[in-house]
């Protein structure tokens, strides 16, 4: 079977080395700054505008905060859930580090890199959503001001995406160390 020889080829189990891993992390790590928390950038962009010109009562400062209300709800975790996901997410975590680190398999360590960056931006947008949750819910009562809320928010998503970029380029720069560093060190894949 030929083509079946082929196609197995075309997608090997070699992560550092395949063309494949590396679309797979640029992909990922583009994607992942497209939304904050599900935010789109855009209507970021144009709040922030608007607050630096002074026009608090825009209505795209209003639409920012109606896409903070629709959106935090979905970033809340209990203590319970909070907990499993915690748990779960540092077994797994753990066994491909150990898996990868420790006895050398490609494939675990490669999962690891892409993980573990992931992990910790799921982290930051729970964080994120915690700090926003008091804002959204205090401009909904009257106890502060729309505009003061909406400039506190876009303050700390702008610190948020900052940081979100900064995460993917030291996730795609320390892959990509160790990915060519594994390519010396297993010139034939083992």
């Amino acid at each position: 079977m030929p083509q079946f020889d082929s196609l197995v080829g075309f997608l090997d189990s070699r992560s550092f080395g395949t063309v494949w891993y590396w679309l797979v992390v640029i992909g990922l790590w583009s994607f992942t700054g497209r939304a904050i928390i599900g935010v789109p950038v855009e209507v970021l962009g144009r709040a922030r505008t608007a607050l630096a010109e002074d026009k608090a009562d825009a209505p795209v400062v209003l639409h920012l905060l109606d896409w903070l209300s629709l959106v935090l709800p979905r970033w809340q975790l209990g203590g319970r859930e909070g907990a499993v996901l915690l748990a779960v997410t540092g077994f797994g975590l753990t066994s491909l580090a150990i898996m990868g680190i420790g006895y050398g398999l490609e494939l675990a360590l490669a999962a690891f890199l892409l993980l573990l960056p992931l992990a910790i931006l799921f982290w930051m947008r729970v964080l994120l959503a915690r700090r926003l949750m008091p804002l959204l819910a205090a401009a909904e009562q009257g106890t502060r001001p729309v505009p003061e809320a909406a400039a506190e928010a876009v303050r700390r998503m702008v610190i948020h995406r900052r940081l979100v970029t900064l995460l993917s380029m030291l996730a795609v720069a320390i892959t990509a160390i160790w990915g060519a560093l594994w390519s010396v060190i297993h010139p034939y894949g083992f």
